[in-house]
């Protein structure tokens, strides 16, 4: 069960219930809107203050972030990924443009080989930077290597915080209730040489376009 309020400054709180959440508490941006989840078995004065307290921390952290490192532009992220490239991947990835967008949906991150476009999930901007930094790693690889054969797979494990990242982004998404956003894992169809990533959101949207994961 869930309640959507407005929020003055944050667009609006969504309250997701669980009988299955015992004690703990968690919020997480998802678009214009910040999304609390809490037990059940809350009072509505226990709950209220503890929705208060997780907008609180999501805003507060966003209001910091915002002004740190990548998070702070497309023009930041971009100058990132140049610096990975040159340090994970010998500057052979040369993306014509990386930024950050705000309707991807089922995915942390795209690219368009064709074009050498690479786009990032606002999602990524409130969590640490060595996850930011390995979704870019992804996607550069994907400018050397479109499918997820070995040879792709090769190129990202040169990122040296992989496996941790993978697990880190594996666990938001079961935390927070969002299947949809998880890491690629390559299926066996996609480990055979010349394969590409299965269709899915558009650069900009859901329809069908570059590479995704």
């Amino acid at each position: 069960m869930s309640d959507v309020a407005p929020l003055s400054d944050a667009g609006s709180v969504e309250i997701r219930r669980s009988a299955r959440r015992r004690r703990t508490v968690s919020a997480y941006r998802d678009g214009d809107r910040i999304v609390v989840l809490v037990p059940a078995r809350l009072s509505k004065a226990e709950e209220r203050r503890l929705v208060t307290e997780m907008v609180e921390r999501v805003t507060s952290r966003e209001a910091v972030l915002a002004r740190r490192g990548p998070r702070a532009s497309d023009g930041a992220l971009a100058e990132r990924s140049e610096r990975l490239s040159r340090e994970h991947l010998g500057s052979l990835a040369q993306p014509t443009s990386v930024r950050w967008v705000a309707n991807m949906e089922h995915r942390w991150g795209s690219c368009t080989p064709a074009d050498g476009t690479i786009r990032l999930s606002h999602r990524l901007q409130s969590m640490p930077a060595w996850v930011i930094d390995y979704v870019l790693v992804h996607e550069l690889s994907h400018l050397l290597e479109p499918g997820h054969g070995p040879e792709f797979w090769d190129l990202v494990a040169r990122y040296p915080r992989t496996e941790r990242a993978r697990g880190f982004l594996e666990g938001v998404a079961v935390a927070a209730q969002l299947p949809g956003l998880s890491d690629c894992v390559p299926s066996p169809a996609e480990s055979s040489p010349g394969s590409s990533s299965p269709e899915g959101p558009s650069p900009d949207g859901d329809s069908p376009g570059g590479l995704l994961f």
